[in-house]
């Protein structure tokens, strides 16, 4: 651990404090990510919103057009013939009642879960357990559907999900520190794109308050809401 104190400590003297543009803030993530293994890339933004409020819980769904540089293990609660489409899309996991058991065990052992209309009655009852790793599909989301297919190929291209937590803030990953700076500046601009046309209309006062970007083991850069507000 004093290691890696070290190590950060020495990063952040190379940052100014002051807020970057997405392309500086990109290329200061990608120097700073020095550790042994591709580190992935996060981004966090601070949203003027009350998660409390039903009408202010942010939460939506992106296609990075890069997608986040990892294979995403998808689950499909279906029954025939809907399990097949599936399986076509390249869902790694299909089923019902089987995965409704293993599930039920304490198994979560994917990224995300899509499910059909008619298999909510017995995964809704699994909320306990999917809720908190935020696996419970939902329609808003387009995890809830009977087009299975179309809604692995997305995922699996790139589509992820995000949710405003009880601090008002928005976590993603939204690519790999090995990236090129275009694509990984690309895929900045098409998150928060999304969040600004997300913001809900009760939100008073300012929507996007701060937004940070940081790879696995490195430092947050902050970006300038000013370059936000021009995309």
């Amino acid at each position: 651990m004093k290691r890696k104190s070290k190590r950060l400590r020495a990063i952040a003297k190379q940052i100014e404090r002051k807020a970057y543009s997405i392309a500086d803030a990109v290329r200061i993530v990608k120097e700073t990510a020095t550790a042994k293994f591709p580190e992935s890339v996060d981004i966090a933004v601070r949203l003027g919103v009350d998660p409390k409020k039903a009408d202010q819980a942010v939460r939506g769904t992106v296609a990075l057009p890069h997608g986040i540089g990892r294979e995403v293990r998808v689950l499909v609660i279906a029954k025939p013939p809907k399990d097949e489409e599936a399986r076509a899309a390249g869902a790694d996991h299909v089923g019902f009642a089987d995965y409704i058991e293993k599930i039920k065990g304490g198994w979560t052992d994917v990224d995300v879960i899509i499910a059909t209309p008619d298999s909510m009655g017995e995964l809704g009852k699994l909320g306990k357990i999917l809720g908190p790793r935020g696996l419970m599909p939902n329609p808003k989301s387009g995890t809830v559907t009977m087009d299975v297919g179309k809604a692995v190929k997305e995922v699996k291209a790139g589509k992820i999900e995000f949710r405003v937590d009880k601090a008002g803030i928005l976590h993603a990953t939204i690519g790999k520190a090995n990236f090129e700076p275009g694509k990984l500046a690309e895929n900045v601009h098409s998150f928060l794109n999304t969040v600004v046309r997300l913001k809900p209309a009760s939100a008073k006062g300012t929507y996007i308050r701060s937004v940070f970007l940081s790879s696995t083991m490195g430092p947050s850069v902050e970006i300038d809401r000013n370059e936000i507000a021009a995309h």
